[in-house]
């Protein structure tokens, strides 16, 4: 089965305006209308049998809402067997939540798997103690942290999420590498791949693939420099999964801000076997949800 870990969709009636905001920002081309619609059209038209919503919460009076909302959408439209299926939405938390514990308890009691977190969105840095509570809030839960991971490119600069800084956040809270099922997005640091071994191969850490394969496709062809447009390639890509192993990586493919066939036909032309690609592709993730 195929499992994308990392999607994102927005409520019909913002969609559209969310979308046009975030594409703005990043300049980058869409390939769905962001909407929940238009994954689960996606995930028919490329075979995909589960996708993960990672929700962000940009302020913390959304959190609630937002956790309201993937239970409600879970109801809807996920399916739990021997083979899930649907949309499965992950809850969120913001550093500024002023009880983060009594929120996190309350999405593990009805049923959310874990969160999603963006640093660089939210503005705080991932080894601060606002979000270091957070993490070892989820490790004692037992819920899954999925973390955007590296530079962004809607946030210039924005180093909240560095490999380096989640070592640190993870290194504090869970020193072993044992307790917290963590992911960090982006196969571990969007654009400064090199530093991602050095920092989380001894953490536990999972890595997605989550656009950081092929190239971005700008709205236009000045939206950015041509240096900007490729990301790993075949050789760069390898050497990641042989370095961390098969088993700690993740099929994502960032909805919809990238092609999901495109990376599935990526990831089916590196020289894997059959049983390293049946892992990346769905069995390491449903494993890591427990599904």
């Amino acid at each position: 089965m195929i499992i994308d870990i990392h999607t994102h969709s927005f409520p019909d009636k913002i969609a559209k305006r969310a979308v046009a905001s975030l594409q703005e920002k990043s300049g980058t081309k869409i390939f769905t209308d962001g909407t929940v619609g238009g994954l689960m059209a996606r995930d028919e038209r490329v075979g995909i049998d589960l996708s993960v919503v990672l929700p962000v919460a940009t302020a913390a009076r959304q959190v609630e809402h937002i956790n309201d909302s993937a239970l409600r959408e879970n109801e809807l439209h996920f399916t739990k067997g021997e083979e899930p299926k649907g949309i499965l939405s992950l809850g969120c938390m913001h550093p500024e939540y002023e009880t983060p514990e009594r929120e996190l308890k309350r999405i593990k009691e009805e049923g959310l798997l874990g969160i999603k977190l963006h640093p660089v969105y939210q503005g705080v840095d991932i080894d601060s103690l606002p979000f270091l509570k957070i993490l070892d809030l989820c490790a004692e839960l037992d819920l899954i942290v999925i973390t955007h991971a590296g530079w962004d490119i809607g946030f210039p600069g924005g180093a909240q999420a560095l490999p380096s800084k989640i070592r640190t956040a993870l290194r504090t809270v869970d020193p072993e590498g044992k307790t917290l099922r963590f992911v960090a997005a982006h196969m571990g640091g969007w654009k400064i791949w090199d530093e991602v071994a050095e920092n989380l191969l001894d953490t536990g850490a999972y890595l997605d693939t989550a656009i950081s394969s092929g190239h971005l496709y700008p709205i236009e062809e000045e939206t950015f420099p041509a240096d900007e447009k490729p990301l790993m390639g075949p050789e760069a890509f390898l050497s990641l999964i042989r370095t961390f192993g098969a088993d700690r990586i993740l099929f994502g493919s960032d909805n919809p801000w990238t092609d999901a066939a495109e990376t599935l036909r990526f990831l089916n032309h590196l020289p894997l076997t059959d049983v390293e690609k049946k892992k990346i592709f769905g069995e390491n993730a449903k494993a890591l949800l427990r599904l």
